[in-house]
């Protein structure tokens, strides 16, 4: 519970999160992108770690891990579509986890939005700067806008997956929540000032017995019911 708890935040925090997150990764690929501009020359290849990490320096006109090259315009769109959805999304989110997939999300749109944006060959379709390169894992050159945008998507999964709501709770909870909730107005309901109690007098006599004229009860076995 103090987990759960935990988990759960306020719009303002969740809010502040998902900035906080947004701000680090988009600071930290334009900063990358700049050191790479300034310091190597298009398509050099700098060993870092031999053939388990390289820095590759290459101008992608395509999407992440330079997928659809000739579609620089697309993406353009799609990304400022994103943000606009996470914009107008971003209050309805009550939950650390949440905010980090948005963040991280909006980070990365942005960082690789500002290169088609800003860089050559013209405002829309600029190239997106590409260094990252691990030919053991993937035969791809990507960027830290591509790594964050790849992280959301793997924490999105593994929340839907969970069944956890933008809230901070499971599936699982929110329904036994409900459940109990109905039950308790069944309850309520049950014994409200109009419930009978077992064993209580009705109008016709005690538990339900025909009253006699007087309102007493005819008993068997007793004189009365001798005589009648």
């Amino acid at each position: 519970m103090a987990a759960e708890r935990a988990a759960k935040v306020g719009t303002t925090a969740a809010l502040l999160i998902l900035l906080g997150a947004a701000l680090a990764v988009y600071g930290l690929d334009q900063l990358s992108k700049y050191l790479v501009v300034t310091n190597l020359t298009e398509g050099e290849v700098v060993q870092v770690l031999g053939p388990v990490l390289q820095w590759q320096f290459v101008r992608n006109p395509g999407a992440a891990f330079s997928l659809a090259s000739g579609m620089t315009w697309i993406f353009t769109i799609l990304a400022a579509g994103v943000i606009t959805f996470i914009v107008w999304f971003a209050r309805r989110i009550h939950s650390v986890a949440w905010a980090l997939v948005f963040g991280l999300l909006l980070g990365g749109v942005l960082g690789n939005l500002t290169d088609r944006l800003l860089r050559e060959p013209s405002f829309g379709l600029g190239h997106v700067i590409d260094f990252i390169s691990t030919p053991w894992m993937l035969p791809a050159i990507y960027n830290v806008a591509d790594i964050s945008i790849v992280s959301s998507m793997v924490l999105f999964m593994i929340l839907t997956i969970r069944g956890v709501g933008l809230d901070g709770t499971r599936e699982s909870k929110r329904s036994d929540a409900a459940r109990d909730a109905e039950a308790e107005v069944d309850a309520e309901a049950g014994s409200g000032p109009d419930a009978a109690a077992p064993g209580a007098a009705t109008a016709d006599g005690v538990d339900g017995a025909p009253a006699t004229g007087d309102g007493r009860t005819p008993l068997a076995g007793t004189q009365l019911a001798a005589e009648s």
